[in-house]
C-alpha cells in the first residue's frame, strides 16, 4: 500500500556511526507496521536493494502504491529495480532542509515560507504556481538551491494524486523520524557500550514497542479504493460524468 523509507544515522560508538535502513508500511485497514530495520552501508543502492528484495521474499510481492523517502539516491535506485511501478513522494521536510542549506541564513526564513506555500497548497495547480514563483524569486541569485528543488518537481507533487486525508501522512517520512528520535536518544545514552549488532537489536525492539502506539491513517477507508485503482485528483475521488 504505502511504504515509508529512511536511513537513520546513529552514534553507536565514539568513533563509529551506524546507518539503519528502516521501512514502515500502511495496510489496507490504515494501520502502520514496521517492515524492516536493517544495518546498511551509507544508504547505498546495494544496501537498500538487499532490504527490498528480502521484503519481497517475505511476501510483499505486490507493488506499493506509493513510496515516501528522503533524498537518498540509493533508495530510489533500488526501488526502481525491485518495485518499479511504485509512485514516488520525496519527503518535504528533508527537501526543505536541503534547499535552505544552499541559501544564506538571511534568505532562509522567507524561502521557507515560499516552500511551505508549495506543499500546503489546496490544489496541484496552486502548488505549481507557488513552485514557479519560488523558482523565479530565487533562481537568479541562488541557482543551486532552485536546482535542488526543481530536479524533483514532479515527484514532490505526487501526493495530490492521493486522498486529501492522507496528505499529512505521505508528504514526509515523519512516521519513521518521530519513532527513531526516541531510539537515537536511547542509543546516545549507551554510546560506547553497544556493538553494531546489539545496537541494531535494540533499535528494532524499541521500534516494535513504539508500533503499538502508532495511529491509523486519517481517512483509511480510501485505501481500499486506491488499491482498486480509483483515481484521485487534488485529493478528491474523481467521478465520471454520465454520457
Amino acid at each position: 500500500m504505502y511504504v515509508w523509507a529512511d536511513g537513520i544515522h546513529m552514534n553507536v560508538r565514539m568513533d563509529n556511526k551506524q546507518c539503519l535502513l528502516v521501512l514502515i508500511g500502511a495496510t489496507e485497514d490504515g494501520g502502520k507496521e514496521l517492515l524492516a530495520v536493517e544495518d546498511g552501508y551509507r544508504e547505498s543502492a546495494q544496501s537498500w536493494r538487499e532490504v527490498l528484495l528480502a521484503l519481497k521474499g517475505r511476501g510483499l510481492t505486490s507493488v506499493p502504491k506509493l513510496a515516501i523517502g528522503d533524498g537518498a539516491l540509493g533508495f530510489w535506485k533500488a526501488l526502481a529495480e525491485v518495485y518499479g511501478a511504485a509512485k514516488r513522494q520525496p519527503c518535504w521536510v528533508h527537501k526543505t532542509a536541503n534547499v535552505l542549506n544552499k541559501l544564506p541564513k538571511s534568505a532562509q526564513s522567507k524561502a521557507k515560507e515560499g516552500l511551505h506555500e508549495i506543499w500546503m497548497a489546496e490544489t496541484k495547480a496552486k502548488a505549481e504556481k507557488a513552485f514557479d514563483t519560488f523558482v523565479e524569486t530565487y533562481g537568479p541569485k541562488y541557482p543551486k538551491a532552485v536546482e535542488c528543488l526543481a530536479k524533483h518537481r514532479e515527484e514532490l507533487l505526487t501526493f495530490y494524486d492521493f486522498p486529501a486525508e492522507h496528505w499529512k501522512h505521505i508528504r514526509t517520512t515523519n512516521p519513521i523520524e518521530s519513532t527513531f528520535a526516541t531510539v537515537r536518544l536511547r542509543t546516545a545514552k549507551t554510546r560506547g557500550c553497544l556493538s553494531r549488532t546489539t545496537a541494531l537489536t535494540m533499535a528494532f525492539q524499541l521500534a516494535r514497542c513504539a508500533q503499538k502506539g502508532w495511529r491509523k491513517l486519517n481517512g483509511y477507508q480510501h485505501l481500499a479504493e486506491i488499491i482498486r485503482g480509483v483515481k484521485f485528483v487534488d485529493g478528491v475521488k474523481e467521478t465520471r460524468k454520465a454520457a
